[in-house]
């Protein structure tokens, strides 16, 4: 048998619950709010950071947390290559890194067959504290992402074994390969 007394702290709980989640919800509007600001941003300023090999795509310009970047190296094993990353930046950034995956094959020891990139920037725990940290920027992946087509470049901590070994045994055959690969897939 339900009684007034019941039925009316009955309401008062649902009330405390609508309130608590009202204003739960405003401090994690107010959040994603300042996580937007820095965002955008960001954004903003990566036209000016960008190296001449690189450019950005937003498919959609307002939404800043899905774009791509191209890469076109004009030095090294991948010149002359055009190469597409994804790139995903979560709602919890910069807390958390972005995610990016390479829409491009290519053989290079950095970036898998299925397109997933060892930048250690881009993880979220590392030991050596290279991993990410909320002071890194979005122009801080793209200048990572560039710099895996020459500088940070590292066969001796590969994604993809198989292209360090190859590199590692024949450098010559390595180039030739590279070069199919730009030539087939990254026109």
């Amino acid at each position: 048998m339900i009684t007034i007394r019941k039925k009316l702290a009955e309401q008062a709980a649902q009330r405390e619950e609508k309130e608590d989640r009202t204003s739960g919800g405003k401090e994690l509007k107010r959040r994603q709010s300042f996580r937007s600001q820095i965002l955008t941003a960001e954004a903003s300023e990566l036209g000016d950071v960008l190296p001449k090999s690189c450019t950005l795509k937003f498919d959609n310009p307002d939404n800043l947390r899905q774009f791509q970047i191209v890469i076109e190296p004009d030095e090294g094993y991948w010149k002359n290559g055009r190469f597409t990353f994804e790139v995903t930046v979560p709602p919890e950034y910069n807390i958390k890194p972005p995610s990016v995956i390479c829409l491009t094959r290519l053989w290079h020891p950095n970036i898998n067959e299925t397109g997933d990139v060892c930048l250690s920037i881009l993880r979220e725990t590392s030991i050596d504290g290279t991993g990410w940290s909320p002071a890194r920027r979005l122009k801080d992946v793209v200048l990572g992402l560039n710099s895996l087509f020459s500088d940070l470049l590292n066969f001796d901590d590969p994604l993809n074994l198989e292209a360090a070994k190859h590199y590692q045994k024949d450098k010559v055959s390595f180039a030739r390969k590279v070069q199919q690969f730009v030539h087939l897939y990254a026109n």
